[in-house]
């Protein structure tokens, strides 16, 4: 057997949103016979999957890359869905056959957005409101719809809405990123969520990092006061037309439920102001500002989405000393509880997250500091209720609950584990249980601590993208999981955040110098924090093989240098021409 499997494009398997000019390709050859090599490949791409209309056939190349192919001679256009195979040759001749089929998809590529950026309108919504605004349009389709893509981004956090279903399974978007010089947005295919006739598209917005509390010092909008939606939804119908739909006059804006989210603090939410998307009836409703706001720094995806992972059952329900009654989920975990409850209307449930008890056995959150970390919900009444927090996640093992009802029930209650959607691609064990928990509290330190940027901690009121934290633990994180589009994004900011001679924040995306109080006369290029731009993309390319982040990264001549002193094995400090 000698065949070609795991095609990817960029790292990811068939993309959505890619907006590069040459993008990379890479597969695996898969045979049962020994010293088995590539000696040649060949790549078809094309526009439809029948390979009928063909972009470009490279022909037979003589080579053994099969990582970081570039697809230099497809030149792809914007919004165009590419298809790819791929065979190869063995040293000894032998042809694997065609793999099958891949494709990647292609993003705005540049082109300008049609769509405004729009908000909550400040005479019902003002800068200091802690409610999530819900915005909408209405779509009226003019046919049967071959294909559809919605392209959006927000200042703050977004969740989007389609005829009152959740699209996609992307959590905590656009992400964080150094939000004044860089804003990623997002593409989705909806084709097979609208419907004929009249659809509902619909958006909240949280204040996520862009608004939310950031850091010790309890400081908030600390990049932006208004939480924004830029957003267009791209329709092609099955005669050849298309339609467009985008933010700007003519959508609405309304409170939703959620009548406070932070990312630190919890959630607020009231059943009882559920809003029904589709109806027309409802008050409440008022036309949206149009506000002016940067679109030249908007770039696409870069990272893999922060997505569920997989949920854990609560072991245990504990009554401390103290009479608190208090769920232990068996071990730490970052994400939210998704729970089920009944009561009265008005009645309220509050959830409070530690990941300890005391000495004694209480409920304790001395570590978490300012970071309160409670979700409290107030029933709509009398039926069953399911709920689960939108723009907030904790650390914790350990919940106390309030107000609940005298018997509860495990089952209940879920714990939703959430990171960066990372693939795994490394394990340890042995025979020595106490070294594979170590492994494994390693492995959950990942999954808590890489949920868009890599933090320190995630759960107390700090949370930030440590630069020597990372630049620690980039190796380790790169065995354990593929780690390659996660840094990629991570280290674009960590460049965009340089200080104009190079130097190095403590932690990426940066903060206000605020935050550098007493730590000298800079706030940047500490030994081993500022050390980051350098191990980070070194190690990207040892694990990956990927020679294009150095350059971005680091200086030609640097790079030039440790390559050289690499392959000349000579030991010396380094240092940029």
């Amino acid at each position: 057997m000698f065949a070609i499997e795991k095609l990817r494009c960029e790292y990811k398997q068939n993309p959505l949103g890619i907006d590069l000019a040459a993008p990379r390709i890479s597969w695996q050859l898969v045979t049962d016979r020994r010293d088995c090599k590539q000696a040649a490949y060949q790549i078809q791409v094309a526009v439809d999957s029948g390979y009928r209309e063909m972009s470009w056939d490279s022909g037979r190349v003589e080579s053994s890359q099969s990582i970081h192919v570039e697809l230099d001679q497809v030149k792809p256009d914007a919004r165009t869905r590419y298809y790819y195979q791929v065979r190869a040759w063995d040293q000894t001749g032998v042809c694997s056959g065609w793999s099958e089929t891949a494709f990647f998809e292609t993003g705005l590529m540049g082109e300008p957005w049609e769509g405004e950026w729009i908000s909550a309108p400040t005479e019902y919504f003002t800068e200091d409101s802690e409610v999530c605004p819900q915005l909408r349009t209405f779509v009226e389709l003019n046919g049967m719809v071959a294909s559809a893509r919605i392209y959006v981004t927000a200042l703050g956090l977004y969740e989007l809405q389609l005829n009152d279903r959740r699209v996609g399974n992307h959590y905590f978007t656009p992400g964080w990123t150094s939000y004044g010089k860089r804003l990623q947005y997002q593409t989705y295919d909806v084709t097979n969520l609208l419907s004929g006739g009249t659809n509902v598209l619909g958006v909240l917005l949280g204040n996520g990092w862009y608004k939310g509390h950031l850091g010790w010092k309890k400081e908030k909008k600390i990049y932006g006061s208004t939480t924004a939606l830029l957003l267009e939804l791209h329709i092609k119908y099955m005669d050849g037309s298309t339609q467009r739909i985008h933010t700007g006059q003519g959508w609405e804006a309304a409170e939703s439920a959620i009548r406070m989210s932070d990312i630190y603090m919890g959630e607020t939410y009231d059943a009882r102001l559920e809003r029904n998307l589709m109806s027309t009836s409802e008050a409440g409703w008022h036309p949206v500002a149009v506000i002016g706001h940067f679109k030249d720094i908007i770039v696409a995806q870069e990272n893999v989405p922060v997505t569920r992972n997989e949920s854990l059952q609560p072991i245990a329900l504990l009554t401390t000393p103290q009479g608190d009654k208090v769920l232990d989920m068996g071990q730490n975990m970052v994400g939210w509880l998704k729970f089920s409850v009944q009561g009265k209307a008005g009645e309220t449930v509050e959830l409070q997250h530690a990941e300890i008890l005391d000495r004694d056995g209480n409920f304790y959150r001395e570590n978490i500091r300012s970071a309160m970390q409670l979700v409290r919900y107030t029933l709509k009444g009398d039926e069953i209720e399911s709920y689960e927090p939108h723009f907030t996640f904790q650390g914790f093992r350990y919940v106390k609950l309030t107000g609940f009802p005298e018997t509860v029930q495990l089952e209940d209650f879920t714990g939703v584990v959430v990171h960066s959607d990372m693939e795994r691609t490394g394990d340890f064990q042995c025979s020595d249980p106490l070294v594979n928990q170590l492994h494994h509290n390693i492995l959950w330190g990942q999954k808590g601590n890489f949920l868009d940027v890599p933090t320190d901690y995630p759960q107390r009121d700090e949370r930030l993208g440590w630069t020597g934290d990372a630049q620690m633990f980039v190796r380790t994180a790169s065995y354990l999981m593929n780690t390659a589009p996660f840094f990629t994004k991570w280290l674009r900011d960590l460049k965009a955040d340089q200080t104009p001679e190079g130097g190095i924040p403590f932690y990426v995306p940066n903060l206000t110098e605020a935050f550098s109080e007493g730590w000298g006369k800079t706030s940047n290029s500490s030994a081993a924090w500022g050390d980051a731009a350098a191990i980070c993309p070194w190690t990207i390319y040892e694990m990956y093989g990927d020679v294009g982040q150095l350059p971005i990264y680091l200086r030609v001549s640097f790079v030039n240098a440790v390559i050289a002193a690499v392959q000349t094995r000579q030991c010396q400090v380094l240092t940029p021409q």
